[in-house]
């Protein structure tokens, strides 16, 4: 049963944002997925998925006894609730002194960290609330038969049938409901947070995970609730600032909603740190510019705070003291130099926003003025950063080092010459995973601009080993983690938004499936489909569903079809090393290459050069 409420939140109440100010949270009651008698009194109730929430008891019955609940997120070895799972897994026991006729609303212990006062903070409505999957039962007197276990889970409004996806790859396929799933489940705030360890929002998880949700949602006001937190709620790492323009700038994309870039413009120029550009077009952080005057203007409240380089996290042993699996952390030996490429690539993409954000608001010559700066920062990347010789980024400047990170976000933000992007793609698979579940979604941007979909797929359906997707599921987590694996990140949870980027990588990069013009008005799609016979998406979009099927015929043909709203309109990329013999029906003796959509059904049929 699903009852719906909403919330109303004065504080964030202000013109841009009036429409999100009231929230939609959803609440669920579900059913257990399987019971498993463990002894006499003793069950494990499994509810299938993890949600935030707590446990409710319903019975008629009395029981003048204490009943015991272990709950929590993963199972040991011997298929009980695990008691110590480590990191920030989540366990609690529960002791029940008795348990009396009617509904009972298991009172859960409140964490002292996602409780305090950086955290956001729940209704007091809500009570306390975990994540869990599992209960556990001991000593229960009454027969199981005559109780309801039910998982009292809260999250915004979601609807599950917005989006769909379905393949011939099985991994794939569970990848995405992995993926789905967390998205849901991890809005339980109201704002995208970072798990459940801290519950802050961050720049680069929000990213992120706003791109997964307007995947599979036409619901934006989570999204646009948390960029408004940002603006007066910044946090410390450099790139996590430079992902501020890129939140506002995909809000605008999806929504078509001009105000909003409007009455934050200014706010937006601040946070690409464009005051800390040396003359020859590259910033760092490591400069007598970042002032606590300026931090102020950032929006940070403290002027000591530390604004600094992260590059990936976690960062390596000797900055953690943590005995990592790898030493490096999730940085690949990355050399954290002033002047550093990943940085500046974020710099770059920045400007190169900025200048179309400028043009959407008719501010003219800001956008020739963050186009000239886009063009200055690319051409001394190229120059100063790059290592022609080896045909690879180094990590920066008067680095010799060329890690992942160095080549795969160049890669994404479209700063490698044409010339240049094999090789840096070839760099790029001699590193493997080496970066986090968060870097993974530059990695995989950047190996598909790069007409590299072979390789990146087979880094989202790998099962070969932990440092993938597939790892997730199967040591036992119903969301993605915040790291490949505990011993990436000895406290991680298994919640954590971030790791989602499959999701929005499938439907804006495998389809490629992204909106033309502001509002979804009209779309572009261009796919790279690869080592699959057949899948099916549906998109949701502001003015309703796009859906998507390709199959490969009995003749080797392929065969993409199409259906778009009724005000749409859009264009097909017709695939690479592929020619197109017949559009809905019609058969010519050369098509272009870009083919014209209109609303309703699209049909193409393709054969391989």
């Amino acid at each position: 049963m699903i009852i719906i409420f909403m919330l109303v939140t004065s504080a964030f109440y202000n013109k841009s944002y009036s429409q999100n100010s009231k929230f939609e949270f959803e609440l669920d009651f579900i059913q257990p997925e399987k019971i498993t008698k463990v002894g006499e009194g003793h069950y494990l109730i499994d509810f299938g998925k993890a949600f935030f929430g707590t446990v409710v008891l319903e019975t008629k019955h009395e029981q003048d006894d204490s009943l015991i609940l272990h709950i929590g997120e993963k199972v040991a070895e011997n298929s009980l609730v695990d008691k110590q799972p480590g990191g920030t897994i989540r366990y609690q026991e529960v002791v029940l002194n008795m348990l009396q006729p009617g509904k009972t609303v298991v009172q859960l212990k409140a964490d002292k960290r996602n409780t305090g006062p950086n955290a956001i903070a729940l209704p007091d409505s809500f009570g306390v609330i975990m994540p869990f999957r599992y209960c556990e039962l001991k000593n229960l007197k009454i027969p199981i038969r005559e109780i309801d276990v039910l998982q009292k889970a809260f999250y915004c409004k979601f609807d599950d049938e917005a989006s769909l996806f379905t393949s011939s790859d099985t991994v794939l396929n569970a990848v995405w409901e992995l993926c789905k799933h967390t998205i849901k489940a991890t809005t339980f705030t109201g704002y995208y947070v970072d798990g459940d360890r801290e519950r802050i929002p961050y720049e680069a998880d929000a990213y992120i995970n706003q791109l997964s949700h307007y995947c599979l949602d036409k619901e934006y006001a989570v999204a646009r609730r948390t960029n408004q937190y940002f603006l007066k709620h910044p946090t410390w790492p450099t790139e996590w600032l430079l992902h501020t323009v890129m939140l506002f700038y995909q809000d605008y994309m999806y929504t078509g909603d001009l105000q909003v870039l409007q009455e934050n413009y200014e706010t937006l120029k601040t946070r690409t740190l464009m005051e800390l550009v040396r003359e020859d077009g590259l910033i760092s952080t490591k400069t007598e510019k970042l002032t606590p005057e300026y931090k102020q203007k950032l929006g940070f409240k403290n002027p000591k705070t530390n604004v600094r380089d992260i590059v990936d996290w976690p960062p390596g042993q000797k900055d953690t003291g943590w005995k990592l699996a790898t030493e490096a952390g999730e940085r690949d030996g990355y050399e954290m130099v002033a002047i550093n490429t990943v940085v500046n690539a974020f710099y770059y993409h920045n400007m190169k926003l900025m200048a179309e954000i400028a043009n959407f608001i008719g501010k003219y010559d800001d956008a020739k003025c963050f186009q000239e700066k886009a063009a200055k920062t690319k051409e001394a990347i190229n120059q100063k950063l790059f290592d022609k010789e080896r045909g690879v980024y180094v990590d920066g400047e008067h680095s010799n080092h060329a890690s992942l990170h160095a080549n795969m976000f160049p890669l994404a933000f479209d700063l490698v010459p044409e010339e240049y992007q094999k090789s840096v793609v070839e760099h790029i698979k001699t590193r493997g995973m080496a970066c986090s579940v968060y870097g993974a979604q530059y990695l995989l941007e950047g190996l598909f601009k790069a007409r590299a979909p072979e390789y990146a797929m087979h880094l989202i359906t790998d099962t070969t080993h932990d440092r993938t997707w597939w790892n997730m599921i199967k040591i036992g987590s119903t969301m993605t983690l915040e790291a490949w694996d505990m011993k990436y990140k000895p406290n991680a949870d298994w919640n954590h938004a971030w790791g989602t980027a499959p999701t929005n990588i499938v439907t804006r990069y495998m389809w490629g499936i992204t909106p033309r013009e502001p509002g979804f008005k009209s779309v572009t799609i261009k796919p790279q489909i690869v080592g699959l016979t057949h899948c099916k998406l549906s998109v949701p979009t502001k003015v309703g569903q796009i859906l998507a099927s390709f199959e490969t015929m009995p003749n080797g043909k392929e065969k993409y079809t199409l259906v778009l709203p009724d005000t749409m309109r859009g264009e097909f990329y017709v695939p690479n090393s592929t020619e197109m013999l017949l559009f809905n029906g019609l058969e010519q003796k050369k098509w272009p290459k870009v083919v014209e959509l209109k609303p309703g059904e699209n049909i193409f049929v393709l054969k391989k050069i």
